[in-house]
């Protein structure tokens, strides 16, 4: 009688197992597959707005999932409202991108806010990445004692 009841209750347990695990998976597919990974905010030596030293200021992007993600219209700013807005780019499967506050000439990992000041505070500030609809993708946050750089 026990392993009638067992083998009738298999298939429906089975089922239960399977759409537990799609609903697991949906809040973090929801939160987004492109994270905030490091955020390098306070440039090596002195901070004299030269180009290459702007350049030495940038976050890190990585695309956790298993196909490219559309950055176009992304939004990526700090609490003072500095907006980098993504041109029509993808970020590969697995892949990381930088992008750096001074100028310089986009490629596949790397992007240019072409700023001439800085953008990310020493003392504190959140990098916060939105999605074109506004929907928040991922936020990293620091403070001084994080040294010159965090990973998120």
């Amino acid at each position: 009688m026990r392993t009638v009841r067992l083998r009738a209750a298999l298939p429906a347990l089975a089922g239960a197992a399977l759409l537990t695990g799609t609903l697991l998976s949906t809040p973090a597919q929801a939160a987004g597959s492109v994270q905030i990974h490091r955020v390098y905010f306070d440039s090596p030596g002195t901070d004299t707005r030269s180009n290459s030293s702007l350049n030495g200021e940038w976050v890190q992007l990585k695309n956790t999932s298993r196909s490219a993600v559309s950055l176009k219209g992304w939004i990526l700013k700090d609490t003072s409202n500095h907006r980098y807005s993504f041109p029509n780019v993808k970020i590969g499967a697995g892949k990381y991108m930088k992008i750096h506050t001074g100028s310089g000439s986009d490629t596949g990992s790397d992007k240019y806010q072409g700023r001439r000041a800085y953008v990310w505070n020493n003392t504190s500030d959140t990098a916060t990445l939105t999605k074109s609809n506004g929907s928040k993708v991922d936020t990293c946050s620091w403070t001084t004692r994080n040294g010159s750089d965090k990973y998120c």
